[in-house]
């Protein structure tokens, strides 16, 4: 991870927002750090946006700053600007790569590191934590489950209609993909990317869910009981869930949400 600007090593940190880089794929992704002060190291945050990233949660992660973390909100390849291609599966490798960045960060502590994620980046969120014990807490918010889209599409051809025309009017900010090469992505890979099937990985860290009541993006019966309910039955032992009456954005329950993430964090990371 590299900063646009270093500040003298002889005083001491203010909080600070620098501009960062990450190396993936072969293209430089753009982030944004969120410092608080001190010299740290600082109990970390990664914050990984959606489909296509209209809402970055900066909100979220200037309260997470407020609370002592540092907050990390990046680009993934291909969209808004970045080189490369937007696909899901480099949604995946960018956020595992940057997590795996920011533990080498001597301003951010390796040993208190938790990702939290939003609707595409709640997927991501839970994927990431799962491939990654180092991840120490993964919180996901109105999570879009890509096999639970899969299963719709290839049980319904109008669910397919559906993503098709949602997403052709959300690729003005990605490049190098269309919706029907998302829609087939997410159909090959089916339940290899099962949200559900995380449920052992994931057995030994804290998990935090958070549905959306009135969304029709990503509808709670599909997209968060029945992943309520899986991470139940198997168990994961430190799970907690809540369901806010609000829409795909939270539009109005940001400061609640911003209230629950942070108390989450800082019962499982202890800053």
């Amino acid at each position: 991870m590299t900063d646009a600007y270093d500040p003298p090593a002889t005083l001491a940190p203010p909080a600070g927002t620098p501009a960062v880089t990450f190396e993936s794929g072969g293209h430089r992704l753009l982030g944004v750090l969120h410092l608080p002060a001190g010299p740290g190291p600082h109990p970390t945050v990664v914050l990984l946006h959606g489909f296509p990233g209209n809402e970055r949660n900066f909100d979220l992660a200037q309260a997470l700053r407020r609370a002592g973390y540092a907050a990390l909100v990046f680009h993934y390849r291909g969209s808004w600007g970045v080189g490369g291609s937007w696909s899901w599966r480099h949604v995946l490798e960018d956020a595992a790569r940057v997590v795996e960045s920011v533990r080498l960060d001597a301003r951010l502590d390796p040993e208190r590191l938790g990702v939290v994620g939003h609707s595409l980046g709640g997927f991501a969120a839970l994927m990431t934590a799962a491939a990654d014990p180092a991840v120490r807490a993964v919180a996901a918010v109105a999570t879009f489950d890509l096999s639970a889209g899969a299963a719709a599409c290839l049980a319904d051809p109008a669910a397919r209609e559906g993503y098709l025309r949602d997403w052709e009017g959300e690729l003005l900010p990605l490049q190098g993909t269309s919706a029907a090469a998302l829609v087939a992505e997410m159909e090959a890979a089916g339940q290899e990317w099962s949200l559900a099937a995380l449920a052992s990985r994931l057995a030994d860290r804290p998990v935090l869910l958070v549905g959306t009541g009135r969304d029709p993006v990503t509808p709670a019966r599909t997209h968060h009981h029945p992943l309520v309910r899986a991470y139940e039955a198997h168990p994961v032992p430190r799970l907690e869930h809540h369901l806010f009456p609000t829409d795909h954005a939270l539009s109005d329950h940001r400061l609640t949400l911003a209230r629950t993430v942070v108390d989450f964090l800082d019962r499982t990371l202890h800053p």
